[in-house]
């Protein structure tokens, strides 16, 4: 994104200012979860795109060179979406209705639905309609306060898909002023050409798919799916080591389906977050205690497929951060509104709403290593927030859930 030379832009008359940090912490934790600083009737002060100061409307405001009137607003920083699927060919809506007749997820998947249906769309797909219907999901995304997203792939699981996929997260990354990051997920599940030779496919990921990702410089990070039925610890810690070698950060799908053994494979591999967690037990919050892997709760898949929530609540009891996103993809979590999530952490999780959305913001950008670009109204951080008329928006916004509060979002300043 360009700013103009100096430019700077003063927002006046905020109802409340949330999300204020004068010093940048790296995330929350426990107890600090529910700490939210917010300032009554201020002005916030943006210059080349980033913050660069804010006070009360009866103190004396800067100089600017464009003074916007907010008129009583309420501002947050912009939600960070650290967990979607978003590039993907076709909703799966028909095995949604199979689920409504007691048919489950694992069982779609074992019959060749699930994941390996949207491969088999998205592989034949024409790139250009991909590319433009995956854009349109992220302009949703951004009309409802995400600023700042990740998109992974694993709806290819071929070298020729996957760097398909990858290439039009870039080319989003490129086109809408979001900040999006890139997640190289080829162990997402075997494809059926590797069916009954998992090791195969493992080798097949280390050996062509993770070099010509890395070599065309398209992922920022790497996933696997690690759980019954996909890939184990072992093959997971594997795969992980290789892209480290690459120097692709780890990120992991845990512990969905089972206590498997994937929050201590995060612990291991150095993983900067373990998402998913509807299964845990003592062992992996210890092991997480003696970490610094971000717990990530996706409260969408939880909901939409009738399996536990991840137990956040004990999370944050046991003085560990958490964090929130969507997992919005075809099959198993359509919700790609950050605010509707937030609802769903407070509601069926059981946060409080300044947990929920510090799970939603300066966690969520520690799980993608953007915590002191993003997630908070703090000095140098880029001014990405959203502005709504509803009042005392901390509690409102997750307890009026399914509108869109978002009147505006700015994004380095400006108004998309």
């Amino acid at each position: 994104m360009l700013f103009l030379q100096g430019m700077r832009k003063l927002f006046t008359h905020i109802e409340q200012l949330h999300g204020i940090e004068t010093s940048i912490a790296s995330q929350k934790s426990g107890k600090e979860m529910n700490a939210v600083e917010s300032l009554e009737k201020a002005w916030l002060l943006v210059e080349q795109g980033k913050i660069a100061s804010w006070g009360s409307m009866q103190t004396p405001m800067p100089g600017a060179d464009e003074e916007i009137n907010l008129q009583g607003l309420e501002v947050l920083p912009g939600l960070v979406d650290s967990h979607t699927h978003t590039v993907f060919a076709e909703p799966r809506s028909g095995e949604w209705e199979m689920r409504l007749k007691g048919i489950s997820y694992e069982a779609i998947a074992e019959a060749g639905g699930g994941i390996l249906n949207s491969a088999a769309k998205l592989r034949s797909m024409d790139e250009e309609l991909l590319y433009e219907q995956s854009l349109w999901r992220v302009q949703r995304m951004l009309e409802h306060g995400t600023t700042t997203l990740e998109i992974k792939s694993g709806y290819g699981l071929d070298t020729a898909s996957e760097l398909k996929m990858l290439r039009i997260a870039r080319r989003i990354g490129n086109a809408v002023s979001a900040t999006v990051k890139t997640t190289f997920l080829g162990a997402h599940a075997v494809p059926p050409e590797f069916k009954g030779n998992r090791e195969a496919y493992v080798q097949h990921i280390i050996s062509e798919m993770l070099p010509a990702v890395c070599e065309a410089g398209l992922a920022d990070h790497m996933d696997v799916f690690c759980d019954r039925g996909f890939f184990t610890p072992e093959e997971t810690l594997q795969l992980l080591e290789a892209g480290a070698e690459y120097g692709l950060p780890a990120k992991i799908h845990a512990n969905e389906l089972g206590i498997t053994g994937g929050v201590q494979a995060a612990v291991k591999a150095g993983a900067w977050s373990a998402d998913h967690l509807e299964h845990l037990g003592e062992a992996e919050i210890d092991c997480l205690r003696n970490s610094a892997v971000m717990p990530v709760g996706l409260p969408g898949t939880s909901y939409f497929l009738g399996i536990p929530y991840a137990d956040g609540r004990r999370i944050i009891d046991a003085g560990l951060p958490f964090a929130l996103a969507s997992d919005f993809n075809p099959g198993s979590s359509p919700v790609c509104n950050l605010q509707m999530v937030w609802s769903l952490g407070c509601s069926q999780i059981k946060l409080l709403p300044s947990e929920g959305f510090n799970a939603i913001t300066i966690n969520a950008a520690r799980s993608l290593r953007l915590e002191n670009s993003t997630g908070s109204i703090a000095v140098g951080k880029q001014a990405d927030f959203w502005t709504t008329e509803t009042r005392n928006a901390l509690q409102s916004v997750p307890y009026f859930f399914g509108i869109n509060h978002a009147e505006s979002v700015y994004i380095g300043g400006d108004k998309i």
